[in-house]
């Protein structure tokens, strides 16, 4: 009996990990055979576990949706990541999810045991979450995109450009990215033949999701997290500046918050295009290059940096003539 029910829970937690399972594929990864596993699904149904079971050669099972939340199977791990994860959730950037985050927070510190709890508890104690200034994300958007992905269906969806502009996007949704408070999707565009990426909060999905399709070769964690920030680096700002400075590109490269094309001019000098809707901003990040530069025709810029200098020098002054 103990060896069954253990059998039982790695089993649904199987379920939960993916949507769709062949009987094969649940044999082998439990080392029963394929009349175990349909025994095992007629138990998990008389558990109350909504099981639904596809005929035919491609067929198999899924965990279905039920009138009741079923036990979800956590390690220790999984169980602090979570936890940590909604305590996060709480100040983040996703709409309308804060509240709900708290209460969901609540039951699951409840049933942690003492030792996850003090875990947990050491993190909330130490942090303290800043609220966020970005855009926010409906939470129902990232879950009929983050289960486009999971399943291989094609997403439609309306999208509003940096610039405003509406279009209408068919894709292949591969990965959702979260960088500094924002989401992006990185997926086919099957009409462009090449990998976008999309800002979460611009896109408006035009359900029902579907077909499935046959999944290309993803490129690598890194690859994707290059992806997304070379597109945000290419983001059409609403101010654009020609910047020369004087330094090696590499060390430029290694100094920018974000991924830029920087063209080499010589041992000593390159050039680059930064952007920012804000010029002021602009002239900060510049002014962290800690390296020599100059002004290509962006006038806003310069005055800019202007202010900012007269700023500075009276901040200065002012000091020194501080009495000691």
């Amino acid at each position: 009996m103990l060896e069954t029910s253990a059998r039982l829970l790695r089993l649904l937690s199987l379920l939960q990990a993916r949507r769709d399972w062949t009987s094969t594929e649940l044999a082998t990864r439990l080392g029963v055979t394929t009349r175990t596993i349909r025994n095992d699904m007629d138990r998990l149904r008389g558990l109350g576990y909504p099981v639904d079971a596809r005929p035919g050669v491609s067929g198999g099972y899924r965990l279905g949706t039920g009138g009741a939340l079923p036990p979800l199977l956590l390690d220790d791990d999984e169980a602090v990541a979570v936890a940590i994860g909604l305590r996060t959730a709480a100040s983040g950037s996703i709409a309308g999810i804060e509240e709900t985050s708290v209460r969901a927070l609540a039951k699951l510190q409840q049933v942690l045991p003492s030792r996850l709890r003090r875990r947990v508890s050491a993190f909330q104690s130490s942090t303290l979450p800043m609220p966020s200034r970005g855009p926010q994300v409906d939470p129902d958007v990232l879950t009929v995109i983050a289960g486009a992905c999971r399943d291989h269906e094609r997403l439609r969806f309306d999208y509003r450009a940096h610039s405003g502009a509406p279009s209408q996007r068919s894709v292949e949704p591969y990965r959702l990215v979260n960088d500094r408070r924002r989401w992006y999707l990185v997926a086919w565009d099957a009409d462009r033949d090449a990998w976008r990426t999309f800002r979460v909060d611009r896109i408006e999905p035009k359900p029902p999701a579907g077909p499935r399709f046959t999944p290309r070769a993803l490129p690598s964690d890194q690859e994707i997290a290059a992806q997304v920030a070379r597109g945000i680096g290419e983001a059409t700002w609403r101010y654009r500046a020609r910047v020369i400075v004087h330094a090696p590109a590499a060390y430029v490269r290694g100094r920018l918050p974000v991924p830029v094309p920087v063209e080499s001019l010589g041992e000593d000098q390159c050039v680059f295009e930064p952007g920012s809707d804000h010029p002021e901003l602009l002239a900060l990040y510049l002014g962290m290059l800690d390296a020599d530069f100059s002004i290509v025709d962006s006038p806003e810029l310069v005055d800019a940096l202007r202010t900012l200098t007269t700023r500075y020098q009276r901040a200065i002054d002012a000091s020194q003539q501080a009495p000691g």
